[in-house]
């Protein structure tokens, strides 16, 4: 990612919604010519590049600083993950209910409820893998940190607030981040409801102590899934609703990703129907700097209880309270 959006080789992605492999044939060739400079190149210079290595003036404290400057001139590089709403469906203490305060809440696989909840949502699997890192410590991954994801269901629903799934919690779960500042939730793809581009909601927290307290959070934010998969996705039984909404947007036009088209929040994916589908993306914090997301103008409630009906969060398809 640069700020002018993602890129390949230093290069801009003419089509930045879709994967590098499908740049068209101007981008491909680019690509081949640049491969085969820079082979050339090192066949002229290879063996200048290793006495230069190994000459007097590779000693320890050079190689440590130019580990220092190779570490800071990557942290420059990385863009904060933009700060986006959390509303309407939360469930994070902001919008009446709280569900990170119950037990079974940290969870990987959050196709299911838990507690006195039972259903399972159904759809295509669709495996979530979030790498936090620290801009602050020279891009260093944020190991510990908590990491609250949710998203809806293949129909639009979100548990806990739309009708029919009140009384459940499914598509929501709480991940510790490794040494690697890995997090993974196995989900199911998510629908395109009226208003909104297919996303998942995420908010990160500096440990697993503070994701009861909204205000430690450190991050709230959402990612964004290719159109290329959400086509294919939405071919397939139980997505038919899907179609036409999706037909209706444009990472351009969403009201959340319109700022830049979700150039920073646009997660690799690869899959397929039938084996499922795993989307990955790398969710760099300012550390030292005051999150500015969270709760959509006027609470980002549903109507009829603290908001606007949706905000910029948009609206699922018959599934919320009026």
């Amino acid at each position: 990612m640069t700020p002018e959006g993602p890129a390949y080789q230093g290069r801009l992605l003419p089509h930045p919604e879709e994967e590098v492999v499908d740049q068209g044939l101007g981008f491909d060739l680019g690509t081949l010519h640049s491969r085969r400079g820079i082979l050339g190149l090192l066949g002229g210079v290879g063996g200048m590049a290793a006495l230069a290595a190994c000459g007097s003036g590779s000693t320890p404290a050079n190689r440590a600083s130019a580990s220092a400057s190779s570490s800071a001139a990557a942290a420059s590089s990385l863009t904060e993950i933009p700060d986006e709403t959390n509303g309407p469906y939360p469930a994070d203490g902001t919008n009446g209910v709280n569900v990170l305060d119950k037990d079974g809440i940290v969870r990987q696989d959050i196709r299911s409820s838990f507690g006195d909840s039972s259903k399972t949502a159904q759809g295509i699997p669709f495996t979530i893998e979030l790498t936090v890192l620290d801009i602050v410590e020279g891009g260093e991954p944020m190991a510990g940190a908590a990491v609250y994801a949710w998203q809806c269901d293949r129909d639009g629903k979100y548990s806990l607030y739309s009708e029919g799934v009140e009384d459940e919690n499914y598509l929501r779960g709480v991940q510790v981040a490794d040494s690697q500042g890995r997090v993974t939730f196995v989900s199911v793809f998510p629908a395109c409801y009226p208003g909104r581009w297919p996303h998942v909601h995420f908010e990160v927290y500096p440990d697993l102590d503070s994701v009861t307290d909204y205000d430690k959070r450190l991050s709230t934010s959402q990612l964004a899934v290719p159109k290329k998969v959400c086509d294919t996705v939405f071919a397939t039984a139980g997505y038919e609703s899907s179609v036409a909404n999706l037909a209706q947007l444009t990472l351009k036009t969403d009201n959340v990703f319109g700022d830049d088209g979700g150039v920073h929040q646009l997660a690799a994916t690869t899959g397929s129907p039938e084996a499922g589908y795993t989307a990955t993306l790398t969710v760099p914090i300012d550390t030292s700097t005051e999150p500015t997301g969270g709760n959509a103008p006027g609470g980002g409630g549903p109507v009829g209880e603290s908001g606007s009906g949706g905000g910029p969060g948009g609206q699922p398809p018959s599934g919320a309270p009026r």
